[in-house]
């Protein structure tokens, strides 16, 4: 509950009001002088006590149980009606003769003051390939370099400079597999189509050891992956291209997903130093990642147990 700064009376003060009446005897206009508030106030909380008991005591709202002249049901129905045509809260006022503003709460208050509530929701629509290496899905997260600790860590205080200012940035190209959803990460200094080309290869080179073959590859609109070099390179290496929807990033969901993970669990997770200490603790944050960490969509179990790997070869891969 949100009390107000200036407020004379909680429900704990108020509790002790009404016992100094009806326990001390106390008179309410000394009870009133006490809690520097007038008698009037004193009598109300004890009647409301008497009526409620403790529930009386608390706050309620200042809305009235009855309008004096609400709205008649017909006129919001028919509000309603013309809302749901998409007409707007000025044209509804103007062709029912009701003022906008009463308008305006009508349709607030049937949830219809957004254009957008008309539209029915999308449904969420959740997809997993069979096999690992059906689908991979690429994207890219750029940060910024790390000179000494940042904000982050220590706050911003008054007069602060900015200490960080043109010390340049590193991005992270990222790429999860659909079905296993071990992930391959690499730091590159830029988001160039040489750039993206080259963590391709490396991505589709790393799934090869681990004895899985990349079929397909999933990427966002950027300039990267609708060059040339990288529609080249995809078709050298036997990979069929799909683009996610336009400004839909949810298309692209498991990347981006991972994206925030691996930002809350390795970028910005402890205070750096400087930007090679982030990239070293990269190397072993995404071991953890792909090996030990309880992954929630797959039931608890870790990426690298969808393998379907044996023992034997799981300790060979992991060594």
């Amino acid at each position: 509950m949100d009390i107000h700064k200036n407020a004379r009376l909680t429900p704990h003060s108020r509790a002790e009001l009404v016992r100094r009446v009806l326990a001390e005897k106390q008179t309410p206009k000394a009870v009133a002088t006490a809690f520097g508030v007038c008698e009037k106030t004193v009598r109300k909380w004890v009647e409301r006590f008497l009526a409620e008991g403790e529930a009386g005591l608390l706050d309620r709202s200042s809305r009235p149980h009855r309008l004096h002249r609400p709205t008649p049901q017909a006129a919001v129905e028919e509000i309603e009606r013309l809302r749901r045509q998409r007409w707007t809260g000025k044209q509804i006022a103007a062709e029912t003769g009701i003022s906008p503003a009463t308008v305006s709460r009508v349709l607030r208050r049937l949830g219809l003051n957004k254009l957008s509530a008309l539209e029915p929701a999308e449904p969420v629509r959740r997809y997993e390939r069979e096999k690992p290496g059906e689908l991979i899905h690429l994207d890219i997260k750029k940060l910024g370099r790390i000179g000494s600790v940042g904000h982050r860590i220590t706050g911003r205080y008054p007069g602060a400079i900015n200490r960080h200012r043109g010390i340049g940035w590193e991005f992270v190209h990222v790429c999860i597999d659909d079905a296993s959803r071990i992930a391959f990460v690499q730091l590159r200094p830029d988001q160039r189509k040489e750039s993206a080309v080259a963590f391709l290869e490396a991505a589709v080179a790393y799934y090869a050891k681990l004895g899985v073959r990349i079929e397909r590859v999933m990427t966002d609109n950027g300039s990267c992956y609708r060059s040339k070099a990288f529609r080249t390179a995809c078709e050298r290496l036997g990979l069929r291209q799909i683009f996610t929807r336009p400004y839909t990033p949810r298309t692209n969901g498991k990347a981006e997903r991972f994206i925030q993970t691996a930002l809350r669990e390795w970028a910005y997770a402890r205070a750096y130093h400087n930007s090679d200490q982030r990239s070293a603790e990269l190397l072993h944050w995404l071991h953890r990642y792909n090996w030990h960490r309880p992954h929630g969509s797959l039931k608890a179990n870790t990426p690298i147990s969808r393998l379907g790997l044996s023992e034997d070869n799981l300790l060979r891969l992991h060594s």
